[in-house]
């Protein structure tokens, strides 16, 4: 129950992009709105809303945000109706992409998305062409100087984890989708806070995108995040770290 992850190293930079997204509180506020309406305003009962109340949480959402997003989505007070749609297709370089949206206006959100896609080379594909390229998984990220990997990997496996990855400066513990939540209760029940814990898209396998083609495709990524309608956004691509690098250092 031990590897190493680059996957992880993705993840921990977009936590940092997430939070300096200006519409994030009101992608939390959809999110929210949808558990509710979809599984009941009951937390307890709701594994979707908990987690969707976590993460606003995790970035200081106002309760009052997060209490009004789920009365509107318990039909306790009028609003818009939102649908939730998975876009499929492929980026630069040939790497998958999942997009997970919720939107008032399918249409106008589909156009949208397929003007960034073509912009960048990229484009929109069928139902179902790139699912199969991901795995849904509880993930939960936890800084080193939290807790040892004897510790961890003990509160972990215990509580029904079934990977423990190491990445720089972080464990990585992956936990099938049932067990999420168990697993993290058990980790924040020995003392141990996580950085990120989640239930997401991880890659089976990854495509290697040429360094010509990398930056298009991080700023395709961006742009999709960016969208006040898209929630998710999942890619199996691997990119070299100096080209990682050379990006972020453009923001």
């Amino acid at each position: 129950m031990a590897g190493h992850s680059k996957w992880a190293n993705r993840v921990h930079r977009k936590s940092r992009q997430d939070a300096r997204r200006s519409s994030l509180f009101a992608k939390l506020s959809r999110q929210i709105l949808v558990a509710a309406r979809e599984g009941g305003p009951d937390p307890d009962t709701n594994l979707r809303l908990r987690l969707a109340i976590d993460a606003a949480r995790a970035v200081s959402m106002p309760m009052d945000n997060i209490e009004h997003a789920i009365r509107r989505g318990s039909g306790q007070v009028e609003g818009v109706t939102y649908e939730e749609v998975t876009l499929e297709g492929y980026g630069p370089g040939g790497a998958a992409l999942m997009i997970d949206v919720l939107t008032d206006n399918r249409q106008r959100t589909i156009s949208e998305i397929r003007r960034l896609l073509r912009d960048a080379n990229a484009s929109l594909g069928e139902a179902g062409c790139v699912t199969w390229l991901f795995e849904q998984k509880g993930l939960i990220v936890v800084p080193k100087s939290a807790a040892d990997e004897e510790t961890i990997f003990l509160v972990a496996a215990d509580a029904g984890a079934e990977d423990l990855l190491e990445e720089e400066e972080y464990w990585e513990i992956c936990v099938p989708p049932q067990d999420f939540q168990q697993v993290l209760k058990a980790v924040q029940a020995a003392g141990i806070e996580p950085e990120r814990a989640e239930v997401t898209m991880i890659p089976t396998t990854t495509t290697q995108v040429p360094d010509d083609q990398a930056p298009k495709l991080l700023r395709l990524l961006d742009s999709l995040e960016e969208h006040e309608d898209v929630q998710h956004v999942y890619s199996n691509f691997e990119v070299s770290d100096a080209i990682l690098d050379e990006v972020e250092g453009d923001d």
